[in-house]
């Protein structure tokens, strides 16, 4: 899955927008009006393989961390709540995409 592949899912999720807090570097997508939004994924611009940081239940999180060594605490995020994946291809396209609707789910309380 590419970056404008990830992104074009990411965005596709209801009340959804891309920002640049953190600078240029680091795609923020949020879910939200503009002074209450929250942040439900992370994409390191330029990363090869791609990284994508993803809110994550912590129990699940930590399943996932021992299970798959592409999927980290989340880097320069709470560890306990969220998780960096690199797109290695190690986890498919459809279970990443899973994780997305996870995170966008477990900030909007859906």
């Amino acid at each position: 899955m590419t970056h404008k592949e990830l992104e074009a899912y990411l965005l596709s999720f209801e009340n959804t927008w891309l920002d640049f807090p953190f600078g240029e570097g680091v795609s923020v997508y949020k879910v939200g009006d503009k002074e209450k939004s929250k942040m439900f994924a992370l994409i390191q611009e330029g990363s090869q393989p791609l990284r994508v940081s993803l809110k994550c239940d912590p129990e699940l999180a930590k399943n996932l961390r021992e299970k798959y060594e592409s999927v980290m605490p989340g880097y320069h995020l709470s560890k306990k709540h969220w998780n960096t994946i690199v797109l290695s291809g190690q986890l498919g396209d459809d279970e990443i995409k899973d994780l997305a609707r996870h995170s966008y789910l477990l900030v909007t309380g859906g």
